[in-house]
């Protein structure tokens, strides 16, 4: 039977551990190169566009400074920042306050053609008194990069959808002051008629006051007397309307 002594066992061990120890120490050493070579690689937190550089090669650039070598855009998803009048901000809140996702369309400058559509993601917590109106924020998937950023744009929010109300061309309504009225054509005869004007939709508006089918005047106001030749009826139709407040934005 073979047997050594056991201070000669117990340097053995020692020499087993020292060399694991040595291993160990290898291996730090590998990480903390190759954390070394990470820091030689810039890696953008964000997916975006990459603006110009802001230094040239040859430029001194140290970790400590604080240099800006170039500007990340996020582009998708991006936002949008609009305003909200304070005398519509009420029916807004109401329509949050519900949980409703309130979807918001984005227009070029001249808000003939549509960009994109989104939705309202929140409301600043103040009213700019020097406008009167407050901040929204609209979110929107810019998937094709029809947004670009810091580029003017107008929005409309839709923030409700009327059912069953009677609409009239907006320019058919005339003002008296404070009150508002149409001129309705009944047997070649204008009579006109007190409305009350709710909210305005593509040039038309919602009324009370009048009754589908009814001819109202659209033109021609300051000539119209008892007997009247209607050439052109506008008719009054029922149908859905979109209560959407507007306004200019900016992102």
């Amino acid at each position: 039977m073979g047997a050594i002594a056991k201070q000669i066992l117990d340097d053995q061990e020692k020499l087993v551990l020292q060399d694991d120890g040595a291993v160990k120490n290898d291996q730090g050493t590998v990480q903390f190169d190759q954390i070394q070579v990470d820091y030689c690689h810039i890696t953008a937190p964000i997916a975006g566009r990459l603006g110009l550089r802001l230094v040239d090669p040859g430029n001194v650039v140290q970790s400590s400074g604080t240099t800006t070598l170039a500007v990340i855009t996020q582009l998708d998803p991006i936002t949008v920042i609009f305003t909200v009048p304070e005398d519509s901000l009420g029916p807004v809140e109401s329509r949050l306050r519900k949980k409703a996702t309130l979807a918001v369309d984005a227009f070029d400058r001249t808000a003939q053609r549509k960009i994109a559509s989104g939705k309202l993601l929140a409301l600043d917590n103040q009213i700019d008194t020097t406008t009167g109106t407050v901040k929204g924020r609209s979110l929107f998937d810019n998937k094709n990069d029809a947004l670009f950023p810091n580029q003017f744009v107008n929005t409309r929010l839709l923030v409700n959808t009327l059912h069953g109300v009677t609409l009239v061309p907006a320019s058919a309504i005339q003002q008296n002051g404070q009150a508002s009225f149409v001129y309705v054509i009944q047997n070649n005869v204008a009579q006109m008629r007190s409305i009350k004007p709710g909210v305005t939709d593509g040039g038309l508006t919602q009324v009370d006051g009048i009754n589908p089918g009814d001819v109202v005047a659209n033109s021609g106001f300051d000539k119209l007397q008892d007997k009247v030749a209607v050439v052109t009826s506008n008719q009054v139709s029922t149908k859905p309307a979109a209560a959407s407040p507007s306004g200019s934005s900016a992102p």
